[in-house]
């Protein structure tokens, strides 16, 4: 397994060719010896001020140059990085991570200005990158289990959850196949998805990592997918995309939620497309499939390299091939844990049995299982699983059949009460008895929706993810469609 920490290798790419693209927003770019040289001065005022190994610093920014200047920095001077969207971040929540990770700095930028509380210190990373004056690089000891990022949940409660990430993490997915996504020298990796969000990270240090240019997007994403090679994003996201339009496109990979079928079969008619899964306790993703039109079912494929996935019952013990049980994932992909919240990882960490030497396993709360030929089938969320009329029924489930339907690009499904479903589908021209016609054709009858909505486009969170929060405000007649 790679266990370098990440900015070294970042900086041995700068090394051997220092004149190459790193990264790419609008008009600006910035060679790899640049970016190693303005990080490297960011770092060093990081430093200065008392930044030390395996420390914090909150990273309030929106996309451009100066966020990977920040990253790079953060990690170069020993700490993680934690980020947040600028444009959104509420002061509440701004005080919440301040004061879970204990971070004294935060890195901000000249045009979206930040309310940096009282007892921290905000540097303008735009301000730095601008200075001339003589520096000296830092040298700081940075080992591959101390920790690259801290990415905040939402959390059961409502309440964020900060999950500490390492660089040994990191490598593991990134340095190797497929996670590695055939990025090398030359390749363009596109950088759609927001900050805050675990896919960022395999989007930006992915393609740092490999020597590939990152092309950071503006408002429009298509004109970004038209000149990548490499996209990762949510499935909400790549449905707007179109393929058509995007001929230098040669991989795709999605993760975060269910992907349709549809979409599936048809990237990959025209690139490498793989479906991935795994929440951001267990490093981005854990599993993959590279997904082919032809084949059988589209599934989350097969553990990571050094990775594993187990299939539990209730009594943690394994399941019977085809037999649905809950995911636990092992291995090196298994996060270094929450944030002052010991309870919680009590709740989802426990030493792995199977692998033992004191190793952890993470509760995912996904459900799944494997098919006969060693793949494994994602099955939905635990929290996704509702009782109606009595009945067990998985949410995602009605879901996939409606996106089935001629037409339907994306669709969602939320409960109301114990017999009552209601489904949404995008675009609006979807027949709605025609999709209800398609559930009550495959399902049990009390898995039709009381009603199918067709909307322009189904609502998505900040991170890319269908708003099923919304979605239900709706249904309950409480909520407006945007």
């Amino acid at each position: 397994m790679p266990r370098e920490p990440l900015h070294e290798v970042i900086a041995r790419q700068a090394a051997a060719a220092p004149g190459a693209i790193a990264v790419e927003h609008g008009e600006q770019q910035l060679t790899y010896g640049e970016l190693d040289r303005k990080a490297d001065r960011l770092a060093a005022r990081l430093v200065e001020q008392g930044v030390r190994p395996g420390e914090h610093v909150a990273l309030v920014v929106h996309r451009g140059i100066p966020m990977v200047v920040g990253i790079l920095a953060t990690l170069k001077a020993g700490a993680a990085y934690v980020p947040q969207d600028a444009r959104i971040l509420r002061p509440s929540t701004l005080r919440h991570i301040l004061a879970s990770t204990r971070a004294r700095i935060v890195l901000t930028q000249s045009d979206e200005p930040v309310t940096v509380p009282s007892g921290h210190l905000g540097i303008d990373i735009d301000v730095i990158m601008a200075e001339q004056t003589e520096f000296t690089a830092p040298r700081v000891e940075v080992t591959p289990d101390h920790g690259c990022y801290v990415l905040f949940t939402s959390g059961t409660t409502g309440t964020p959850n900060g999950v500490v990430v390492t660089h040994a993490n990191v490598a593991n997915l990134l340095r190797t196949e497929p996670g590695d996504l055939g990025i090398r020298p030359g390749t363009v990796v596109g950088q759609i998805l927001n900050i805050a969000f675990d896919l960022a990270a395999w989007e930006i240090l992915g393609c740092l990592v490999h020597g590939g240019t990152l092309l950071i997007r503006g408002e429009d994403i298509q004109e970004i997918a038209r000149r990548a090679h490499v996209l990762i994003a949510t499935p909400t996201i790549l449905a707007a995309i179109d393929p058509a339009d995007c001929p230098r496109v040669r991989t795709v990979a999605v993760a975060g939620e269910p992907c349709p079928r549809p979409l599936a079969d048809r990237w990959a008619r025209t690139t490498a497309f793989y479906n991935g899964c795994g929440p951001t306790e267990v490093t981005i993703v854990n599993t993959m499939q590279r997904h082919h039109p032809g084949a059988e079912r589209l599934t989350i494929g097969t553990p990571t390299p050094n990775n594993t996935v187990y299939i539990l019952d209730e009594h943690r013990q394994p399941c019977p091939i085809g037999a649905v049980g809950e995911l636990w994932a092992g291995g090196d992909c298994v996060s270094a844990g929450y944030l002052a919240n010991p309870g919680l990882n009590a709740e989802r960490y426990a030493p792995d049995p199977f692998l033992g030497d004191g190793r952890m396993m993470f509760r995912t709360r996904d459900l799944g299982r494997w098919t006969p030929d060693g793949e494994l089938e994602h099955l939905g969320r635990t929290d996704d699983q509702v009782k109606i009329r009595g009945f067990r029924v998985e949410l995602d489930s009605v879901s996939a059949v409606l996106e089935r339907v001629p037409g339907c690009t994306r669709a969602a499904t939320v409960t109301l009460d114990d017999r009552t479903l209601v489904s949404f589908v995008q675009p609006e021209t979807v027949d709605p008895a025609a999709a209800l016609r398609a559930v009550a054709e495959d399902l049990p009858y009390y898995c039709v929706p009381a009603a199918v909505h067709p909307l322009p486009t189904l609502p998505t969170t900040d991170r890319g993810k269908i708003d099923k929060a919304l979605l239900l405000r709706i249904a309950r007649g409480t909520g407006a469609v945007a």
